[in-house]
């Protein structure tokens, strides 16, 4: 095990201002069976004084590594409580994250006071906060060391599969690399909230405070900033700046003086349709909302030791604008689940099926978890289990599929529209490194560099080392829509200018697919 770089007694030594250290020392060597060494007592107090593994790590092993002092936790210091707790009450009682130990120890009475809530008070010499306008930096900040609060832990994560690679990533971004803004990105379906949910389980111990917030419903900023500060300060019910940069300033307060996790999820909602006149490209927010493109700006620029997850169908702009592989801000892309997760989401729907039949069905739907979850409930709902008989009906986008691909095709511009079209229509691998050659009849080079990155940052191109494609059932949904539009409106002038402005040749194609409705690229295979 690595030795500590500070072999110090002097290390954390305010946790005897509030705790009875001694009778603490004396009562878990007997639960140990021998003396705590000093490497233990300091881990110990550095976890009555509040700091998390991380902390402790940075100042005992010079490092942000918290690997060797979560080897002392779970080896030794846990074991010694929770057989300290069974002595004293006789209950077992688990320990799997460093913010119990204060409670269960306060309960059991080696607190000094009579408050059951360790705090501590941060001053400006201590963190090293840049001077604010309108604030006193000689005063202190209360904080709360517990989880208050914290993440929802109603979101389950039991039933997670694969994103093995990705949680490793996400992990060293996180831990390692003290990354300040991650997005993570993908089309609806693929997964992105539980795979936050999952990260967080990984890198909890890291953090003073999680808070995690949904965006589903569009809260305003204001109502968003209220609600962090407000948690940051449980009980005492801060007075809060009335204007928004008022309540950025004091959230960057707390983030610089403690490590904190924010998650925001279902981002996009806060984000503007392509639709608009006003705005033709993604990443750009709606009206009222623009509040939140500041509050990533200054996440993402400014110093502090905290990190703000989102998650969200489209890259917000700042986050394109700031990030790098070596910088505090970056972004990961999950597409679906590779084929042995995948079969996972199947059988624990209680899908019974043949082995090719699985194969099938997670190609054509790119390993989706949630198609995959609705397409195995059809499948036993009005299939009676017979994936045989279903992938016999060729028809795989319908229902809530249907409208899931539709909220993201919906919120594109005429621009987009026309680039998608003609990537359906054309149908092949377009190279990285010529797709700016690539002609579509009335776009300028300009409009259609526009256009590519834009649905670059809705996820709905795909991008491999060296081609930009569709996914599978994003191609078969545009072609049963430009299907169903031939064969309602084939008179229509509008639709077939349209057809041929995107391809000359397939209009007799597009003919041909809406007398028949069956001929789709994913049933060729």
């Amino acid at each position: 095990m690595a030795s500590p770089v500070n072999d110090s007694d002097a290390d954390f030594v305010e946790a005897a201002t509030n705790w009875n250290l001694e009778k603490l020392y004396v009562d878990l060597a007997r639960a140990k069976g021998k003396g705590l060494t000093p490497v233990e007592k300091k881990i110990l107090r550095g976890l009555l004084c509040g700091y998390s593994p991380g902390e402790i790590s940075h100042k005992v092993y010079n490092t942000r590594n918290s690997s060797a002092v979560r080897v002392y936790l779970s080896n030794g210091i846990y074991k010694y409580i929770q057989q300290l707790l069974i002595t004293q009450t006789g209950e077992s009682i688990p320990i799997k994250n460093w913010s119990r130990v204060t409670n269960l120890l306060s309960k059991a009475g080696y607190h000094l006071e009579t408050s059951h809530q360790t705090k501590i008070s941060v001053t400006v010499t201590e963190k090293q906060q840049t001077t604010i306008k309108g604030y006193d930096q000689a005063s202190t900040i209360p904080f709360t060391t517990q989880k208050q609060g914290g993440w929802d832990k109603t979101i389950d994560v039991v039933a997670f599969y694969g994103r093995t690679e990705e949680l490793i990533q996400l992990q060293q971004w996180v831990v390692k690399d003290q990354c300040r803004l991650i997005a993570l990105l993908g089309m609806g379906g693929t997964g992105k909230t539980a795979l936050a949910a999952k990260l967080i389980e990984q890198v909890e111990d890291d953090f003073e405070l999680i808070r995690w917030r949904s965006l589903r419903l569009g809260a305003s900023i204001e109502d968003v900033l209220a609600d962090l500060l407000q948690a940051f300060s449980p009980g005492q019910n801060p007075e809060l700046p009335t204007t928004l940069e008022g309540r950025i300033v004091q959230l960057l307060r707390y983030l610089r003086s403690h490590r904190c996790l924010i998650v925001l999820d279902n981002a996009e909602t806060i984000l503007s349709s392509g639709t608009l006149a006003n705005n033709s490209r993604a990443g750009y927010y709606r009206e009222g909302y623009e509040g939140y493109g500041e509050l990533f700006q200054r996440l993402g620029e400014e110093q502090h030791s905290s990190c703000l997850i989102l998650t969200s169908r489209e890259k917000p702009k700042e986050i394109a604008l700031l990030e790098g592989e070596q910088l505090p801000v970056r972004s990961l892309e999950i597409s679906g689940l590779k084929l042995l997760a995948a079969q996972e989401i199947l059988k624990i729907k209680g899908l019974l099926c043949s082995p090719e039949e699985r194969r099938v069905l997670i190609k054509r739907y790119g390993g989706n978890p949630l198609t995959l979850k609705i397409v195995a409930t059809t499948i036993q709902d009005v299939f009676n289990g017979n994936s045989a008989e279903f992938i016999a009906q060729d028809t795989f986008i319908f229902g809530d599929i249907y409208y899931l691909i539709e909220q993201q095709f919906n919120r594109l511009s005429q621009l987009e529209k026309q680039v998608i079209y003609w990537l359906t229509i054309h149908y092949k691998l377009i190279p990285t490194k010529g797709w700016q050659e690539e002609v579509i009849p009335g776009l300028s080079k300009r409009e259609k560099l526009e256009a590519f990155e834009s649905l670059r940052r809705r996820c709905l191109i795909e991008k491999s080392s060296n081609s930009f494609t569709l996914p599978l059932v994003v191609r078969t949904y545009l072609m049963e829509r430009l299907a169903t539009k031939v064969a309602e409106e084939i008179g229509n002038k509008e639709l077939t200018a349209l057809v041929s402005l995107i391809n000359p040749a397939a209009k007799d194609t597009l003919s041909s697919l809406s007398s028949t409705r069956k001929e789709t690229p994913t049933s060729r295979g």
